[in-house]
C-alpha cells in the first residue's frame, strides 16, 4: 500500500540541507510501486519531482506537488565477454558504492568519476564526468518509465544525446520520463585515464607505479577529499557551475588579455574555459556572506554552513554570474538544478 506523507520535510534528503517541505512525499523501491504512486488521485495534475541522493539540486522555496524518492536498488549481471561485464543497476543505488562495487571486482571504467555524490539514476541524465571520464564512455543502456503510458522504455548510448553534462533527459525528454535502472559497460582489462595532471601527481604521492582501477580510485578520493567538503559536514552539490566551453577564435581574445587563463582543448577545436579558476581569480573562494558562502579550497562549489536559505545561495550564485560576465564576457550556466 502507497503511503504518502503530506507537508514533508525533505532537508534531510538533499546535500546542500536548505529548509525545504513538499506538499505530498512518497517512496518507491520498484517499478510496480511507482505504477501504483502515479495512479493515484491523489498525485493527478500536480508537478513531480523525483529524488535521488538530493545531491544536484537547490530548493528556493517549497515544492508544491509530489516528490518521489526513488529507492529502486539492485545490481545484476546481464551479459559477460572476454573482455567486458554488463551490468544492471537500479537508479536508487548510491553511486561511490557502485564504483566501489566494480572496483573491489577490479572492473574498470568508472574509477574516475569516484566519490562523486547522487544516485545511479542521476548519472545519466547529467552525464556526470570527472578527470577525463564520462558516463556516455561505460554507458550501454537504462529503463525509463514514460509518465504518459506508465510502460517501460529503453534507450540506447545513441538514444540519449549526451553532451557536456547534457543529455536528452535534461532538455527535450525532462520531466517524461522517470529513469529505473541503468547498464554499464565495464572493461576486464582496462585502459587507465590518468591525462589528469592531479591524478599522476597524486599517483606519484601514494609511490604507485602501476596503475591499477583501485589505485586510481583511491587516488580519485584523495584529490576530490581534499578540495571538495563532505556533505554531511558541510551543505553543497559538488560543483555548483559547468566549465563554459567557447569557440577559438573568442579563446585567442580572452588569452591575449588574460595569458594565465585555465583552459583545456577539445576535440573539436573549441576551448574548455576552468570557471573555478574565473571564479577565484575575482576573488570569490573563501568569500563567506552569513550562513553560506564559497568554499575556500574550491571556488565552483557553494556552500551552506547553517540554516541558510535556498534562495540567498542562489542569489550568491547570481552575483557570480553577473560578475564573471562582466569581466570575461563569459555567461557562467550553474550544473545544480534551481527549485
Amino acid at each position: 500500500m502507497v503511503q504518502f506523507e503530506y507537508n514533508k520535510s525533505i532537508q534531510e534528503y538533499t546535500t546542500f540541507g536548505v529548509p525545504v517541505k513538499a506538499e505530498l512525499f512518497c517512496t518507491f523501491s520498484s517499478v510496480t510501486e511507482l505504477k501504483e504512486i502515479l495512479s493515484d488521485k491523489r498525485v493527478e495534475n500536480k508537478p513531480q519531482l523525483i529524488l535521488g541522493g538530493g545531491s544536484n539540486m537547490l530548493f528556493t522555496k517549497n515544492f508544491e506537488g509530489v516528490v518521489l524518492k526513488n529507492e529502486i536498488l539492485g545490481k545484476t549481471t546481464l551479459k559477460e565477454t572476454e573482455k567486458e561485464v554488463f551490468i544492471q543497476v537500479g537508479a536508487g543505488e548510491n553511486w561511490h558504492e557502485f564504483v566501489l562495487h566494480c572496483v573491489s571486482k577490479n572492473l574498470g571504467g568508472i574509477e574516475n568519476l569516484s566519490l562523486i555524490p547522487g544516485n545511479v539514476g542521476a548519472s545519466p541524465m547529467q552525464n556526470i564526468g570527472a578527470y577525463g571520464v564520462e558516463i556516455k564512455d561505460v554507458f550501454s543502456s537504462l529503463q525509463a518509465l514514460n509518465l504518459q503510458t506508465l510502460e517501460i522504455e529503453e534507450f540506447e548510448n545513441e538514444d540519449c544525446n549526451f553532451g557536456y553534462r547534457e543529455s536528452i533527459f535534461k532538455n527535450t525528454h525532462k520531466g517524461k520520463y522517470i529513469i529505473t535502472s541503468v547498464t554499464f559497460r565495464l572493461q576486464k582489462e582496462p585502459v587507465f585515464n590518468t591525462s589528469y595532471g592531479a591524478i599522476e601527481a597524486q599517483l606519484n604521492t601514494m609511490g604507485v607505479t602501476e596503475p591499477s582501477v583501485k589505485a586510481i580510485s583511491d587516488a580519485v578520493i584523495a584529490i576530490r577529499t581534499s578540495k571538495l567538503p563532505d556533505p554531511k559536514e558541510i551543505g553543497n552539490a559538488g560543483s555548483f557551475f559547468k566549465n563554459p566551453v567557447i569557440d577559438k577564435k573568442s579563446f585567442e581574445v580572452l588569452l591575449d588579455k588574460f595569458p594565465s587563463i585555465a583552459h583545456y582543448p577539445q576535440p573539436d577545436g573549441k576551448e574548455k574555459i576552468a570557471a573555478g579558476w574565473l571564479i577565484d581569480q575575482l576573488g570569490w573562494k573563501g568569500k563567506t556572506i552569513g550562513e553560506y558562502g564559497v568554499h575556500k579550497n574550491q571556488a565552483l562549489v557553494l556552500v551552506n554552513y547553517g540554516e541558510s536559505e535556498g534562495r540567498d545561495i542562489y542569489n550568491l550564485s547570481s552575483e557570480i554570474i553577473d560578475s564573471v560576465k562582466e569581466t570575461y564576457g563569459i555567461e557562467l550556466e550553474r550544473e545544480v538544478n534551481i527549485y
